[in-house]
């Protein structure tokens, strides 16, 4: 039996020679220097062929969060849903679980007052996108090194 896999656990990797895509490395397989912007890197989470609305929320989210220097509330992120007309489903069920459960955004509650229902929430920016994507990468690298090795 095939089993679905929820586009919220999926991360788009178009083949690497794909036009779409900013050149990454060089001729001899070595990484070159640019890097890729934020529209970039959202790209490969929100495609946009795939999630246009997506990909453009997520564009205008994590651009306001650097605006606020990686910290965003409760009333900031109530604020932007309002002014850019987004259902709070979409924002909150389908845009906010992908970025964090990527690791690009870190969910958080305020503790300030502890006998409220409701504790406000606190996002801030996270490594942890890349800190995941580096450490498989990294690993792969040395799967290929040790092969090329041996085989010298």
């Amino acid at each position: 039996m095939i089993k679905k896999v929820k586009s919220k656990n999926i991360l788009y990797l178009p083949a690497h020679y794909d036009p779409t895509l900013r050149r990454f490395q060089d001729e001899n397989e070595g990484p070159t220097k640019n890097l890729f912007s934020l529209q970039e890197v959202l790209f490969f989470v929100f495609p946009p062929e795939i999630s246009p609305k997506y990909n453009t929320i997520a564009n205008r989210f994590i651009n306001l969060l650097i605006q606020k220097n990686g910290e965003l509330y409760s009333t900031d992120i109530a604020e932007f849903v309002r002014n850019n007309s987004i259902s709070k489903a979409t924002f909150y069920n389908r845009v906010l679980v992908k970025l964090r459960a990527f690791g690009l955004i870190k969910i958080e509650r305020e503790f300030s007052d502890i006998n409220k229902k409701s504790r406000k929430l606190k996002i801030t920016i996270s490594k942890t996108f890349g800190n995941y994507l580096n450490k498989i990468g990294d690993s792969w690298l040395a799967i290929v090194d040790e092969v090329r090795s041996r085989r010298q």
